[in-house]
């Protein structure tokens, strides 16, 4: 597989896995609602640096951002908004990186039939998108678990290995 490929799998597999896009979008919006909150309660306020809702955006992102260089609201309320909007961005923020990290490398530890079901699923779900070789590998694990399923079944209902209570 290319490297571009293995990056490609990689992304997707984050996106569908992952509560990124869920965290990503509650980021954006609250980002949007705060900066026009903030831009209300700044309008028309005397000395006032955030005199348009552009002004309020990159304020947004600038106090989130913890580098320092947002200029302080001048209104009480403002002040107010600003001040939740910093520590709810931050912690939403940083939030995403952390649930994302923690989603992806968790997966390996679930239960080791769900993940094999999670997996089987998950190629089904790309079959237009595997190569031939994937696809002769998908059929050979397909088919072992079949045989597998079977010899277990088998094994169970034998009339030495009956469960009779």
């Amino acid at each position: 597989m290319k490297p571009h490929q293995r990056l490609s799998r990689f992304v997707e597999d984050v996106l569908a896995r992952t509560p990124f896009l869920k965290l990503l979008s509650l980021l954006i919006v609250l980002w949007f609602a705060f900066s026009g909150a903030l831009y209300l309660s700044e309008r028309g306020a005397p000395d006032t640096s955030i005199t348009t809702y552009g002004h309020a955006l990159y304020w947004g992102v600038a106090a989130c951002s913890t580098a320092g260089i947002a200029d302080q609201p001048v209104t009480g309320t403002a002040r107010l908004i600003g001040g939740l909007w910093i520590v709810v961005g931050s912690i939403l923020f940083f939030g995403t990186i952390v649930a994302t990290i923690t989603a992806y490398f968790m997966r390996p530890l679930q239960r080791p039939v769900r993940q094999i079901v999670e997996t089987i699923e998950y190629n089904l779900e790309q079959l237009d998108k595997l190569s031939v070789d994937e696809l002769e590998v998908l059929k050979e694990t397909t088919d072992a678990l079949i045989v597998h399923m079977e010899r277990l079944r088998l094994d169970r209902t034998a009339p030495g290995n009956r469960r009779d209570g």
